[in-house]
């Protein structure tokens, strides 16, 4: 069970439902000169604590529940699914609990805040996912940790070094500067005067795209993380709430990232990541 799974939306299901567990010890119908008990009195409201508050606290209940068991089923729906069908039914009865109000009767102040929250409700587990407010997440992720420089800029991570890399090599005055390996490879020799050399050296490997700068970045949910030889079997899982660093960009959805413990791959799935 990971909390920072919950969205901003998740975060109005839980204050729809406690706005109804107020509501519901409050007087539903109000008349002058007359104490009106609350929906738990059945003998006085009937059906409306079923029909309203009942199935909104297990619509509620569903909606966060599918957020940690994402696979979970109920009789073959997704959990989602059954709690947007009952915050429905939910604000549809208190929808009619203010219209169908007797009228020697006034509205209390439970049915109207009953109404308030079952619409929220079910507006959230209609159209939540569509909102990009409320599709964020409800607990930010902890920022990264400072990054060493790179090119001589602060707070820039260093592409091809693994987590903690304290920098390059001081090259001395007036010395050649020696091209950094790749990651889990070996320098490149210097070219011999022979033509044999030129021969034999291996095409360097594609480079990224001359504006991509390293950053640090977190996935939503878990992603696989695969080799950059094609392979289709990953090498690794990208866990939410873990800040990893792109090294590389490969088209306008692929990075190459890294992992903690240096491993180095492709993430197709960027959607929704969080840059640091």
């Amino acid at each position: 069970m990971n909390i920072r799974s919950l969205t901003r939306g998740d975060g109005v299901v839980i204050g729809a439902a406690a706005l109804l567990f107020i509501a519901s010890f409050l007087d539903f119908y109000s008349a002058t000169g007359i104490d009106r008990p609350s929906v738990w009195d059945l003998d006085s409201n009937y059906l409306a604590l079923p029909s309203i508050f009942l199935l909104a606290f297990i619509a509620a209940g569903l909606l966060i529940a599918s957020r940690f068991q994402p696979e979970r089923k109920l009789a073959g729906l997704p959990l989602t699914a059954w709690g947007t069908v009952l915050a429905a039914s939910a604000a549809w009865s208190s929808l009619w609990a203010l219209i169908a109000c007797p009228d020697v009767l006034d509205l209390g102040a439970g049915s109207i805040l009953a109404f308030i929250g079952t619409l929220a409700l079910a507006g959230v587990a209609i159209a939540g996912a569509k909102i990009p407010a409320l599709a964020g997440q409800l607990v930010p992720e902890p920022r990264p940790a400072a990054v060493p420089p790179y090119a001589g800029q602060p707070g820039q991570p260093q592409p091809g070094a693994g987590y903690g890399y304290p920098g390059g090599q001081q090259t001395p005055y007036g010395a050649t500067p020696q091209p950094v390996p790749p990651y889990g490879g070996t320098p490149n020799p210097a070219p011999g005067p022979g033509p044999q050399d030129s021969q034999h050296t291996p095409a360097p490997a594609p480079a990224p795209a001359a504006d991509f700068t390293p950053f640090w970045f977190a996935v939503p949910v878990a992603r696989p993380l695969y080799g950059e030889d094609g392979s289709p079997t990953p090498i690794a899982e990208l866990a939410p709430g873990t800040w990893y660093l792109a090294v590389e960009q490969r088209g306008a959805a692929t990075l190459i990232a890294q992992t903690q413990d240096g491993r180095r791959g492709v993430l197709n799935d960027t959607s929704g990541i969080q840059r640091g």
